[in-house]
């Protein structure tokens, strides 16, 4: 392989800043009025032919329908180039009705689009996966994992069910496990981890002692099996801070493996020892219980075999 060709292979699937052009959505409305109001200079039909010409994308997911649904604070992007579809196969599905589609998201995939990432991510792949039914069938953003993080990861079907999600999610939220791999042995077997975060200019999480400012994060930890050099919790969390467990549990010396981010530990699995395996939650419209579970990782389990 030449220089060249490791040049190209570094660079694919990132996407040029220069070839895109992004518009945040503010209220509900049909996608075609949207970008005829973003293109004034452009005639209807040159309009009709980004849609056609497949260069429009509803956060990072390809679109060519011309009367597509919008809803507030979706992200629409314009390319330069068509924006190629994707069929897909064995995707993780959990569990799929009307309402709802819940994914086992692999460690190393972005939730949804990140200034960097347009294409790649679990958003892009589950609605590649629903329009392959329906073109006109999208899938709303519930909440979010960390792109290292796998685990269960929850879309809407419809926007109705989706704000009523996001509106109450501290509320509806009854449960949410995760396994977590840290290095070394825990001093305590089982602990409620209480501290305040606050977040500084490079976007990273810290404790502080500022009870005023900071974000109050509650986490409690089981020791489920450990070795001379790691052990695996069972984690459950009371809030939903960023990156809670990673910050949380580096304060006390024990940073979970892999997380180049909050420390410099092994990286034994070449992943973030995160797995969010349980999710429970109530419907807030239909009042039903949902129990979500994705199962540990072989290769946590291999650790400490």
């Amino acid at each position: 392989m030449n220089k060249n060709d490791k040049k190209k292979d570094i660079n694919r699937g990132k996407v040029n800043p220069n070839s895109i052009k992004e518009f945040k959505v503010k209220e509900e409305c049909e996608l075609l009025p949207f970008l005829i109001e973003k293109y004034p200079h452009l005639s209807r039909n040159n309009v009709k032919s980004l849609l056609s010409n497949h260069q429009v994308a509803v956060d990072g997911a390809p679109v060519s329908q011309f009367n597509l649904k919008l809803v507030k604070d979706d992200i629409v992007i314009v390319s330069k180039f068509r924006i190629a579809k994707k069929h897909r196969q064995n995707l993780p599905i959990l569990f799929e009705n009307d309402d709802l589609i819940v994914i086992n998201k692999p460690s190393g995939l972005l939730s949804v689009a990140s200034d960097t990432e347009k294409g790649r991510t679990a958003y892009r792949m589950v609605t590649d996966y629903v329009q392959q039914k329906d073109k006109h069938n999208r899938i709303y953003v519930v909440h979010r994992l960390d792109e290292d993080t796998s685990g269960v990861l929850v879309f809407a079907k419809n926007p109705k069910l989706q704000k009523e999600l996001q509106n109450n999610w501290s509320d509806i939220v009854k449960s949410r496990g995760y396994y977590a791999i840290v290095e070394g042995k825990m001093n305590k077997k089982e602990d409620t981890l209480v501290n305040y975060l606050k977040e500084n200019a490079l976007n990273l999480m810290y404790v502080s002692n500022d009870k005023v400012n900071g974000k109050k994060c509650i986490t409690h930890y089981k020791v489920m099996k450990d070795n001379e050099n790691y052990s695996l919790l069972d984690v459950n969390i009371d809030t939903g801070r960023k990156n809670q467990i990673r910050v949380q549990l580096g304060y006390l010396g024990h940073h979970v493996i892999g997380d180049d981010k909050y420390g410099e530990p092994s990286d034994p699995l070449k992943r973030l020892g995160l797995h969010a395996y349980e999710l429970i939650f109530v419907n807030p419209i239909s009042k039903k219980v949902y129990k979500f579970i994705a199962p540990m990782p072989e290769e946590f389990k291999k650790l400490f075999n």
